[in-house]
C-alpha cells in the first residue's frame, strides 16, 4: 500500500526506512529472540521432557531423554544418523516420504556419505544436509526435500555432574503461509510417532554401545 497522506507520520514521528531495508530486518534473526535459545543450544541444567513452542512465526518441539551412556557414545550414535545406517526407526517411513518427494520433483532420500562418521558442513544426511556441527556436542540437519517451509532437526548431547547424559532432540518448522500450517498439523501424529520413536532408539543404541565398548 502507497501512503500519501503524511499525517500519521507526524503524529506519531516515525523514523521510515527503505523497504527492503525493512524486509532484511524481519527475516535476519539477531539473536535475541525465543528461538534463538532453543538454537543456539541446550544448557546445562535442563531435565529429561518435552518442550513445545510456537513463537515468532516457527514451531519447535524437543524431547530431553536421560540416559546412563556417555556423551561420547550419545554423539556417536548421533553422528552416525542417515547414510547407509538410516535412520534408526521407521526406516520405511523416511522411505516412503523421500519417494513422495521425488514424485513432486524434490531430491528425495539422498544417503550422501554411507558409513563416514566425519561430517562437514553441506554433506547430505538422507534427505537432510549438515548445516552446522559442533563435534561431540551437536549436530543440526537442514531439510532438503519440499515442503511449505524450512524446516530442521538438531541433536545434542548434555553431560552432566552425576555421569549421565542428556539427549536432546529439537525439531523446528517454519510454516509459509496457509500451506504450511495445514502441513504441520496434517503430519503431526506421524512426527509424534517418528520423533519420539527416534529419541528413544537412539538413546538405546548408544547405551549398547557404551556397554560394548
Amino acid at each position: 500500500m502507497l501512503v500519501r497522506d503524511p499525517r500519521a507520520q507526524e503524529v506519531f514521528d516515525v523514523n521510515l526506512i527503505p523497504f527492503t531495508h525493512a524486509v532484511k530486518q524481519a527475516l535476519m534473526r539477531d539473536g535475541s529472540g525465543e528461538v534463538e535459545l532453543f538454537w543456539s543450544g541446550a544448557k546445562a541444567g535442563l531435565t529429561a521432557g518435552r518442550t513445545h513452542k510456537t513463537t515468532e512465526g516457527m514451531f519447535i518441539e524437543q524431547l530431553r531423554v536421560e540416559t546412563a551412556a556417555s556423551s561420547e557414545s550419545v554423539y556417536r550414535i548421533i553422528s552416525s544418523i542417515g547414510g547407509k545406517q538410516g535412520w534408526y526407526y521407521a526406516n520405511w517411513l523416511w522411505q516412503v516420504r523421500g519417494l513422495l518427494d521425488k514424485l513432486v520433483g524434490g531430491p528425495g532420500m539422498r544417503r550422501g556419505r554411507g558409513y563416514r562418521l566425519d561430517l562437514q558442513p553441506g554433506d547430505v544426511v538422507g534427505g537432510y544436509s549438515v548445516e552446522k556441527l559442533e563435534p561431540g556436542v551437536m549436530l543440526r540437519l537442514r531439510n532438503e526435500m519440499k515442503a511449505p517451509g524450512p524446516a530442521w532437526m538438531q541433536f545434542e548431547t548434555v553431560p552432566d555432574a552425576s555421569g549421565k547424559t542428556l539427549y536432546v532432540q529439537t525439531a523446528f518448522f517454519e510454516p509459509h503461509g496457509l500451506a504450511g500450517l495445514i502441513y504441520w498439523y496434517a503430519l503431526y501424529p506421524f512426527h509424534q510417532l517418528i520423533f519420539n520413536g527416534l529419541a528413544h532408539r537412539m538413546v538405546r543404541h548408544a547405551e549398547s554401545f557404551d556397554r560394548l565398548s
